[in-house]
């Protein structure tokens, strides 16, 4: 067979059961092979937009998916949303076919053009080590939490290779747990057994099978609260002790608390400016242990070890139980005001905008419990995150760590299509959404039941807030009002225009009826004032 078919069916042989791409001439050959050999294909209308439907799969699935890209502008359209998976170490394998003559058009260093946004750079040299170089950059994806680009020249594709190659390959094993060592495990107990006021911050690594009961039951042994990252919300839905989320969107209330606590324990979680509000959510007394499987991310005074095992030897090596930092006065706090919904705010809803507080409020309310969310960056992104709830800690897919705009709706259809059985929504600003507009045919093409809520204040509002306090002239971030509503029903779609709650009656007519076509609803908000979460932000700058 050839190159390219051998290379695809390997990447489908090594676990790879969904590929994402836009298919030109360079990645024909190699996205059929992978069809017929059992993956399902993902067709996007621009690379940018494949790229982050792939990354939100392997997130939301917990295993690796593929990007296939065109030579050359197949591989630049994708790099925004390639940058985002490297950041948010996201097990991709970019599969890029690669011209290699220099007067070529599509010529461009391409291992360079990786390399330079992270990524794992690794090319198909010779025919022979095809098969190999495959299954290779999904073990690197899976084992080393990694973004692998692997450049299939033009030439090697249309190569041969014997027929039994794929008989001969060695496929990569599942990532084996790593074992804390007993000092650290032990050295984390008295740590435990000393505080009087231990917060637990769960991350990324701590959204695996298994975590959150052992989490919970070191956290009640120890008399800790529990936090999670943005990325991890809704770990701990329902405990009673739970903080919600550390970081910019904390409450008050949990910022207060994770502010004074002695004692932070980050379980897979690499407690960045964002988690920390830039340090100030650590007090100047706090000890911090950090359990990360990397040893390459963790300083001697931390835990090298998976998160659900760690928790557990920790727990078998503590005393008896504590009460640590839940009293009486902490629980009825907790039960009263720790989400953003119940903290008391003006609503500065008129008859032609509508505050994005009310306007997410209603919409948790009416919206179906068994949801996925996915968010785009900008001024408005705070409230969808932390008024819509979750159900769990695979409710919410956050590609913020590149915090590029224009993410949000592929974001939400590969989570979509890893979570089948949730309603997909997409909150997006105006901006992301018109610049991600093209796949709104995706979303109408796949059939996807999706609800898409756009936070439409006609501007750039980050910047608007950021620079217009200054008096700065804000004509180059401020837009003429878009119908986005009648641009989503030339897609495709059902869509309404909100002003008002009363406005809201027709999400409610959509959800309880056949849903026939995805829903889009271009929410005009106030642009009054900046987002709490903005302005702390700006500070941190």
């Amino acid at each position: 067979m050839k190159v390219a078919e051998a290379v695809g069916r390997a990447l489908v042989g090594a676990g790879v059961a969904q590929v994402f791409g836009v298919v030109g001439s360079g990645n024909f050959h190699l996205t059929n092979a992978m069809v017929a050999a059992g993956a399902r294909f993902t067709a996007a209308r621009h690379e940018g937009g494949a790229a982050t439907m792939a990354d939100a799969y392997a997130r939301m699935s917990g295993t690796a998916a593929v990007l296939s890209v065109h030579q050359g502008p197949g591989l630049t359209n994708a790099l925004t949303g390639i940058t985002e998976a490297v950041k948010s170490r996201t097990p991709l394998v970019v599969a890029a076919a690669e011209v290699t003559q220099p007067r070529s058009n599509f010529h461009v260093d391409q291992e360079a053009l990786g390399r330079a946004v992270g990524a794992v750079p690794m090319r198909v040299a010779v025919a022979e080590e095809a098969v190999g170089q495959a299954c290779e950059a999904v073990r690197r994806a899976l084992h080393e939490r990694r973004t692998v680009l692997l450049n299939l020249p033009l030439d090697v594709q249309g190569s041969d290779v014997p027929a039994d190659t794929l008989a001969q390959a060695v496929w990569p094993l599942p990532r084996a747990a790593v074992e804390p060592s007993a000092a650290d495990v032990e050295a984390l107990a008295r740590v435990l057994a000393r505080s009087r006021r231990p917060v637990f911050v769960a991350g990324r690594g701590a959204r695996s099978p298994g975590a959150r009961d052992a989490l919970e039951a070191l956290a009640d042994r120890c008399g800790a609260l529990l936090a999670a990252s943005a990325v991890a919300r809704g770990l701990f839905r329902g405990s009673p002790w739970a903080l919600d989320v550390s970081g910019g969107f904390s409450s008050p209330l949990a910022a207060e608390l994770i502010t004074d606590a002695d004692t932070i324990v980050a379980w897979g979680c690499a407690l960045t400016a964002w988690t920390t509000r830039h340090g100030r959510l650590i007090g100047p007394d706090a000890t911090v242990v950090r359990v990360d499987d990397d040893s390459s991310t963790v300083g001697p005074a931390d835990v090298t070890g998976d998160v659900e095992l760690t928790a557990r030897r920790v727990l078998e090596a503590s005393g008896g139980g504590r009460q640590g930092y839940r009293t009486p006065e902490i629980a009825e706090a907790l039960a009263d005001r720790v989400r953003w919904r119940d903290v008391p705010y003006e609503d500065l809803s008129t008859r032609d905008r509508i505050d994005p507080r009310t306007l997410n409020i209603a919409l948790d309310d009416m919206l179906p419990a068994e949801r996925v969310v996915a968010v785009d960056s900008g001024n408005f992104m705070g409230y969808p995150t932390m008024y819509l709830s979750v159900p769990d800690e695979q409710g919410l897919c956050f590609t913020q760590a590149f915090q590029s705009i224009g993410l949000g709706l592929a974001t939400a259809i590969g989570a979509a299509l890893a979570r089948p059985d949730r309603l997909a929504v997409a909150a997006l600003g105006d901006g992301g959404a018109l610049m991600g507009a093209a796949e709104l045919d995706t979303v109408r093409r796949l059939g996807l039941p999706m609800v898409v809520v756009v936070h439409n204040d006609d501007a750039y509002g980050a910047e608007v807030h950021h620079f217009g306090p200054d008096g700065h002239p804000l004509d180059t971030v401020r837009f003429p009002e878009t119908d986005i509503a009648a641009v989503a029903r030339g897609y495709g779609f059902d869509a309404v225009t909100v002003r008002t709650r009363a406005d809201l009656k027709a999400v409610a007519d959509w959800l309880a009826g056949p849903r026939t076509a995805p829903l889009l609803v271009d929410a005009k908000v106030v642009a009054e004032r900046g987002s709490w979460w903005l302005e702390e932000a700006f500070r941190g700058h």
